[in-house]
């Protein structure tokens, strides 16, 4: 049995998110979805965006290639699923089943058993995902499995469900894992350490360091919270209610319900509340957001255009790979910074990618893609990464997908 991860058209409602990277590498309750499909030891497969192809045989190289026939049965499993222990379980009893049968999230395709082989290619995906008919199969005809998946539908959705499955995410890595109890419901694996003087709170879930993390001293920890491997949380800093934290990141302040993804610094004072921060983002001193509006009614978010209510009194902001903000930043409710983008002052509106963002002072302007390939070469020195041709190549993709974002450099002030 084989499974074909795939990235259906709503792929593209997840932006910025998954400009750069495929959907089933979005952190959410300190897992990714192929982490869980891994878990489940079976042939892997998937099929993304031509611009990520590259960059997924490079960063997944455990992965089938993404070419000829599969061994039946083929799995096909949305990308975009929701990376729970629940969608872990619903899965392997999808796997165990193995006769054709579907399971369907709205009017979207979860996951699916086909009654016959394959080729990979009839799934080849375009710049939006793959075709919304899966290349004409027959799937609604498939026998319905009695089981729930939910996908992420929008990029406040890994906010919202962030905070719904951590604590039971870090149970089953704490049952499965090599952890030693250093407090009460405070637990780390090999290499990590804890600072004096540290205050701990685990009565809303745990709080797991992996390998080579490290928390400095006088610093405030509620649970639950995951810490992956190198992760350094700095003196003073308050990590609390839901924060997962990706591997090799420097992070400061007060950090409050969020995801950040590896190789993030948000080294400094400030706040940041019910947020998502990509890779390879820089926060500069003082930067803080709002995740609450002054009404306190619930959030809605603009993407693309399109208003969303989120049904949540908390959302912070939706942060691409490689932005950075400026000292004293200051980022409404709600807002959306796209990828490659350094802003300045108050962000009051969604900024688009590869910008300067100084609307304070009356300027936004286009940032080329050969400024933003010498400032990823310079981030990737600091901590020893070499840079690959696909990652140069990945700024230059960006770019490109992203033209049309800069045209909104002109909306009005949005609260």
């Amino acid at each position: 049995m084989e499974v074909i991860l795939f990235e259906d058209p709503q792929v593209q409602r997840l932006h910025p998110v998954t400009i750069g990277r495929p959907a089933y590498a979005i952190t959410c309750g300190s897992y990714r979805l192929l982490d869980w499909l891994w878990l489940l030891q079976r042939p892997l497969r998937a099929v993304v965006r031509p611009h990520l192809r590259e960059l997924q045989r490079q960063d997944f190289p455990q992965l089938l290639d993404d070419e000829g026939p599969t061994a039946p049965p083929t799995v096909l499993v949305n990308a975009r699923l929701v990376p729970s222990r629940g969608t872990y379980h619903a899965l392997g009893r999808l796997f165990e089943h193995g006769r054709p049968a579907a399971i369907w999230s709205g009017n979207a395709l979860a996951a699916a058993i086909l009654p016959e082989p394959l080729p990979v290619e009839r799934l080849a995906a375009g710049a939006s995902g793959v075709e919304p008919e899966l290349r004409g199969l027959a799937l609604r005809n498939l026998p319905h499995f009695d089981a729930t998946l939910h996908l992420l539908e929008y990029p406040h959705d890994i906010i919202r469900w962030n905070q719904q499955i951590l604590a039971d995410n870090l149970e089953y890595r704490l049952s499965n894992g090599a952890y030693r109890e250093v407090r009460d419901g405070v637990f780390a694996a090999e290499g990590a350490a804890l600072g004096e003087y540290i205050v701990s709170d685990t009565r809303q879930g745990p709080i797991v360091l992996e390998r080579g993390a490290r928390i400095g001293p006088y610093c405030y920890l509620s649970g639950p919270a995951h810490l992956g491997a190198g992760a350094r949380v700095i003196e003073h800093a308050a990590i609390k209610d839901a924060v997962s934290l990706g591997h090799t990141t420097k992070i400061g302040g007060e950090v409050e319900a969020s995801v950040i993804e590896p190789y993030t610094n948000k080294q400094h004072h400030g706040f940041l509340g019910h947020s998502y921060l990509g890779s390879w983002i820089n926060l500069g001193a003082g930067t803080c957001n709002s995740d609450l509006k002054n009404t306190y009614g619930t959030v809605k978010m603009d993407y693309r255009g399109e208003k969303v209510a989120t049904g949540m009194q908390f959302v912070g902001c939706i942060v691409g790979d490689y932005a950075k903000s400026a000292i004293n930043t200051g980022i409404f409710t709600g807002k959306i910074i796209g990828t490659c983008s350094m802003v300045y002052g108050f962000v009051t509106t969604n900024v688009p990618s590869f910008v300067n963002y100084a609307r304070l002072f009356g300027q936004v302007t286009e940032l080329r893609p050969d400024v933003m390939v010498a400032t990823q070469e310079r981030m990737f020195a600091r901590r020893n990464v070499q840079p690959r041709p696909c990652d140069t190549q990945l700024i230059h993709d960006m770019f490109e997908l992203t033209r049309d974002e800069r045209q909104m450099a002109c909306d009005p002030l949005s609260l």
